[in-house]
């Protein structure tokens, strides 16, 4: 579930689509080399949509987030999407041996389809989690009944394949965009914490924070930040001391913090500007951060974005870092391909190694991405990337494609694009990075093949050995409009 707000007349796809030709040009792009050949790298299908209700369209995974400790690595995805907004079910898949093998199942108990049954109609926005504390795996998800009204709750488990029914989170009966994360370090003054953020849809997005200090059993009343903060996409990371950072989309790409164990949080500061080019054919997409935090403490935040692109004619992913969640880097580029190149980015899904740190933290980052960004909805070919780096993001391996190419027409529809997911997800195990995708195949008929998976081998950062950088690269001077003042969200329901 995804919702947009912004305060004016026009809706987001208008008003984005008025913004790219007035402020990021129009000019098209130079003649372009074809798509370059189908991916190679061996692949893991995870999961396969079994259901069978008539309001979904089968059979179709998307959205996939995932959490690695130690050698266990659980992912969550929505099951059967719904035109209107969620999935039949969220459905789960866990390596116990670091990536070599899986098995999975569907949550029990958070809509009508399924297992044990429930009351809702629908379920979106998976995120997962484990609590070392009291050595628990949590999945946060957004139940929707049918009425419309959303609420954030949490599944649990002991052991990543038995799940318990749900335990509710929020209190307002319009939530969105939740994502739910733990305090994992035994020395901290806050070890055993678990926080949940979502933004409230009937409140201009206002965001809400929820602290549980029992395993996921209870959740505290949620609470807001200090003046008030509007958003969506947030993701809570907490430091090694106990700090909490959640990085999120507001008028720009910003931050807020709490240093008490979520009594109480701060008011949010600006990570960085933004400037968007719509992604071509009617994907849905939007410029949702993918944070997350190395061994030491520093954060780092991946977006799509356009800044560094003449006339604003694609998009890149760029990375600011910051050790306390106040001072931000710069926005950096990251070096995927050259900035004169056709190609386009996007949906970035961020994972660092565990073990590493500064400038030995060892990167992964999967995305998608058109190879030529001004394709239509019959021409675009979507792909499916993998890039890493091992010096905290200074450097960067070549980029490898990894899923690919797939037609739109294969994807499923919602009411505000063909989906792929609002989000997906990079974990390391074993020293690997696993980039866990939805990932398409032709329909057969009305029935599509659309599923989660991830790489058979994963990828070894630590001996990648081509290594490329953007150092030297500054942003276009007027790109395109920066977030900052230039574009707030209209709420427009997109579940």
């Amino acid at each position: 579930m995804l919702v947009n707000f912004f305060r004016g007349a026009a809706p987001w796809g208008a008003f984005m689509v008025a913004l790219a030709a007035a402020g990021c040009g129009s000019g098209s792009n130079p003649i372009n080399p074809p798509s370059p050949p189908p991916a190679t790298v061996s692949l893991i299908k995870l999961s396969t949509d079994t259901f069978t209700n008539s309001t979904s369209q089968h059979s179709t995974e998307v959205e996939p987030a995932s959490f690695a400790f130690g050698s266990t690595i659980v992912a969550a995805f929505q099951v059967g999407r719904i035109h209107s907004g969620g999935s039949s079910d969220i459905g789960f898949a866990i390596s116990t041996d670091a990536g070599v093998s899986w098995q999975n199942g569907f949550l029990p108990g958070l809509t009508a389809f399924a297992p044990g049954g429930g009351t809702s109609s629908a379920v979106s926005d998976p995120s997962v989690v484990y609590d070392a504390a009291h050595a628990i795996w949590l999945i946060s998800s957004l139940t929707i009944a049918s009425n419309g009204a959303a609420q954030v709750v949490v599944s649990s488990s002991p052991d990543g394949m038995n799940w318990s029914t749900p335990v509710p989170v929020s209190q307002v009966s319009d939530a969105d965009k939740n994502w739910i994360t733990c305090d994992i370090t035994n020395t901290s003054p806050f070890y055993g914490h678990c926080y949940v953020e979502w933004d409230d849809v009937s409140q201009g997005g206002r965001i809400w924070m929820s602290t549980s200090t029992d395993g996921g059993e209870s959740w505290a009343a949620a609470i807001n930040t200090s003046g008030l903060a509007t958003g969506l996409g947030g993701q809570p990371l907490v430091q090694p001391n106990g700090n909490v950072i959640v990085p999120y989309l507001g008028n720009a790409i910003e931050s807020f913090s709490s240093s008490d164990g979520g009594t109480t949080w701060s008011l949010p500061v600006q990570i960085a500007s933004a400037a968007i080019h719509v992604v071509a054919g009617g994907l849905r997409t939007d410029p949702l951060p993918s944070a997350q935090i190395d061994a030491a403490g520093n954060v780092y935040v991946i977006w799509q974005d356009c800044s560094f692109r003449t006339n604003c004619a694609s998009n890149d992913l760029v990375m600011s870092t910051s050790a306390d969640g106040t001072n931000w880097s710069a926005k950096a580029r990251i070096p995927i391909d050259a900035a004169t190149s056709s190609a386009d980015h996007f949906i970035p899904g961020l994972g660092i190694d565990a073990a590493t740190s500064g400038s030995s933290a060892h990167l992964g980052l999967t995305y998608y991405y058109y190879p030529q960004a001004n394709c239509t909805a019959t021409t675009c070919s979507l792909y499916v990337g993998f890039i890493s780096s091992r010096d905290g993001g200074s450097t960067w391996s070549a980029a490898t494609p990894i899923a690919g190419p797939m037609m739109l027409s294969w994807l499923p529809s919602t009411f505000s694009g063909q989906m792929v997911g609002d989000y997906i997800a990079t974990s390391f195990a074993g020293g690997k990075a696993y980039g866990i995708f939805a990932m398409a195949k032709a329909n057969s008929g009305a029935t599509f093949d659309e599923a989660i998976y991830t790489t058979q081998a994963g990828f070894d950062v630590a001996s990648a050995l081509e290594r490329n950088s953007s150092a030297a690269e500054r942003p276009v001077a007027n790109a395109g409009h920066s977030s900052a003042g230039a574009y707030k969200f209209r709420h427009s329901i997109r579940r």
